[in-house]
């Protein structure tokens, strides 16, 4: 057994979806990898990306880890080969390494059996929706452009029969009422909301811009932030807000779209190849390729497979020089991998939401009372008092040899 690193594993059991949301990173922003691939992922492909875990958990005692079960829409694998895959993964992994099962749906096509089998096996499920009916089916529509949300709600109601907690994502729609999207999402009952940011690079983002100013996505999540704040209801997980108070606070990152930390985490598509970061489709297409498969790779020979997905993965990306004189430099550090690219320097770039993320920043240090100076401090402290706990571990250990 060697250390090596921790790595959590997504499964895109599903290379289609029932939907056909305009902004979705897989089909409509210009990659066509997905057109390539199995509409479903193969068993062989299953049972060889579950071996694959468990050499890899062998190998670096990593003792716990995370299989997302995503897409496409997972929901389009029949229930009864889903059910077999859960049970195989518990099955084969079972003294070897903690799992927790996720999947994230659209939820159109949930049911009591599905309620079933994400009891059963415990599995931790996200439920995309973007807000109130009429924002949410101005974008997330099925392939004969009819929106989705009563399908969404009749799932909702699926999942609180059966006691099934609710956590939802959703994208920030540009130019909608923050504020009026949250409290109707709130009033569905979630125990936790991730807002994500819209998928553009700078290549993509200039059109934006110009209609919706130069800090949208702040102007949405702001109010939401106000309304978390105010009412009392910070038990209410929102992972952006938590994750910028915790890097305030002199924290790492727990989330890929802040604090520049390696990815840590590895996609399994339908045919079997690997992917280091699924969401860099929006670049280019191809941009997520390895050239690795699991019926002929090791997950760690993503290390090997270019010196980008090494960074990316494992190592770390270096700080845009961009970023060289942000006061939130060690904090943001860059934003969002894919919201960096440009075809002209890469990745060398600050995030394309840079000014919303500043903007966010200095509100949640408002309400904190925590300067930029406190947490460098902050931060100073936490390093320093990791490697006195790091050295200590050294001078303790016991010598072979």
């Amino acid at each position: 057994m060697t250390d090596g690193p921790h790595l959590h594993f997504v499964f895109k059991v599903a290379s289609r979806c029932n939907l056909n949301c305009s902004y979705c990173y897989v089909y409509n922003k210009g990659d066509n990898t997905w057109k390539e691939r199995p509409a479903i992922m193969d068993d062989d492909v299953v049972d060889i990306a579950i071996e694959r875990i468990r050499r890899h958990c062998l190998r670096t005692g990593q003792s716990y880890l995370t299989i997302t079960f995503h897409g496409g829409e997972p929901c389009l694998v029949k229930q009864e080969r889903f059910s077999s895959w859960c049970r195989a993964i518990k099955e084969r992994l079972a003294g070897v390494a903690r799992v927790q099962l996720c999947m994230q749906t659209n939820g159109t096509l949930l049911d009591d059996g599905w309620a079933e089998i994400i009891k059963r096996f415990d599995i931790d499920v996200g439920i995309s929706i973007d807000g109130t009916p009429d924002v949410h089916d101005s974008l997330r529509v099925d392939h004969g452009g009819r929106g989705s949300y009563r399908d969404v709600e009749q799932g909702l109601a699926v999942l609180r029969r059966a006691g099934i907690p609710l956590r939802f994502l959703s994208v920030i729609q540009l130019g909608a009422n923050g504020a009026e999207v949250h409290r109707h999402l709130t009033s569905l009952g979630p125990a936790s909301i991730d807002y994500l940011l819209p998928d553009y690079t700078h290549d993509t983002i200039g059109a934006v811009r110009d209609r919706y100013g130069p800090t949208p996505c702040a102007d949405f999540l702001i109010p939401i932030f106000e309304d978390w704040w105010r009412e009392g209801t910070l038990d209410l997980r929102i992972k952006i807000f938590w994750n910028i108070a915790w890097l305030v606070q002199g924290g790492e990152s727990r989330i890929d779209m802040l604090g520049n930390q390696p990815l840590t985490f590895l996609f399994v598509n339908t045919d079997g190849e690997i992917e280091g970061l699924d969401v860099l489709r929006v670049c280019y297409d191809g941009a997520a390729r390895t050239g690795l498969n699991v019926r002929t790779s090791d997950f760690m020979d993503v290390r090997n497979a270019g010196a980008f997905h090494r960074a990316a993965v494992f190592d770390g990306m270096k700080r845009p020089d961009g970023c060289s004189a942000c006061r939130e430099r060690d904090t943001c550090a860059g934003g969002y991998l894919p919201h960096r690219y440009s075809s002209q320097t890469e990745f060398n770039n600050p995030s394309v939401w840079c000014a919303d993320l500043l903007k966010l920043f200095d509100h949640v240090r408002e309400r904190l009372g925590t300067s930029v100076e406190e947490t460098r401090l902050r931060r100073a402290h936490f390093m320093d008092a990791a490697m006195r706990q790091a050295m200590r571990f050294q001078h303790d250990a016991p010598t072979t040899g």
